[in-house]
């Protein structure tokens, strides 16, 4: 199973205890979850003989699951298992699903279930090994909106972008997925998540650091490899007894030393001599090398 099915598959466990909870989730799964996706208005649905339809997406098992123990066993509404219905009343779900801040979502515990129930209808997320993403796929863009504020207002950065059909609602930021999981109550998700994001974190820091090292080690023989090259040439030209003892001297250790640092260097010099002075004494020679070459 993908990631994304294990944290719908934890959030498929998690019943609220109070009936407005409850409410809140089940607003979430008729709003995202029914197949049909009419646009005639904020609902989408028609209703017979006082009585409205959801016909859920039979794709989707999470969504099933969830809505018809949450109506079986919580409010008593109307199901067909078979047929992959919910029939409420016209009043009910006006009154108590409509998916409204003053009421069905006015506290932040039902923000917390709403969220939980549309992550099993349009949610998804990246494996925590590949990439850091979590997403909602909405067909409508007010839809969309309307997810993206609930979002913001747990203080969780949350962007929209077209994709075909879609309007995604999506969040890219580790910490950010990582606050969305708590919220919709997927905690054991979100302890693998953050055990793949450290593991993740410590391996590019190695790597960082690896390549940093390699990167220095190739620099310090490069420069290594130019400084014996110049004093070669002036050995074969002039010879290095010819030269100052403070340039001869470097110039017999560098020769005998070719992968010592300037430091290492200058600590074999008597007295000893700091970089910046090692360094300084091979600039000389190789301004006396460049001079041999013009």
């Amino acid at each position: 199973m993908s990631f994304s099915g294990e944290v719908k598959e934890e959030l498929l466990k998690q019943y609220a205890s109070s009936a407005h909870c409850i409410y809140a989730e089940l607003s979430a799964i008729v709003l995202f979850g029914d197949r049909r996706r009419m646009k005639s208005d904020n609902w989408g649905f028609l209703p017979e003989n006082g009585e409205i339809t959801v016909l859920l997406n039979n794709e989707n098992d999470f969504i099933r699951q969830k809505a018809f123990t949450l109506c079986e066993k919580n409010i008593n509404i109307k199901v067909d298992v078979e047929r992959g219905q919910l029939v409420f009343p016209v009043e009910f779900l006006e009154e108590q699903l409509k998916p409204d801040r003053d009421s069905t979502l006015k506290r932040q515990c039902c923000r917390r279930a709403f969220l939980r129930g549309a992550f099993l209808c349009i949610g998804s997320m990246s494996d925590p090994e590949k990439s850091y993403h979590l997403e909602f796929d909405c067909v409508r863009k007010d839809k969309a909106r309307f997810l993206q504020e609930l979002i913001m207002g747990f203080d969780i950065p949350a962007k929209i972008a077209l994709r075909k059909k879609y309007y995604v609602v999506y969040i890219k930021e580790g910490s950010a997925i990582c606050d969305m999981l708590n919220i919709m109550g997927a905690h054991i998700s979100l302890m693998d998540f953050e055990n793949h994001r450290i593991v993740k974190e410590v391996r590019n820091s190695v790597n960082r650091k690896v390549n940093c090292e390699t990167a220095n080690i190739t620099k310090t023989v490069n420069a290594a490899a130019g400084q014996v090259r110049d004093i070669m040439l002036i050995q074969e030209t002039y010879g290095l007894d010819e030269l100052p003892e403070n340039l001869r001297e470097i110039a017999e250790l560098r020769l005998e030393y070719q992968e010592a640092t300037l430091q290492e260097l200058g600590e074999l010099l008597t007295p000893p001599v700091g970089k910046s002075g090692v360094n300084h004494r091979l600039r000389k020679l190789n301004e006396i090398a460049d001079s041999i070459r013009k």
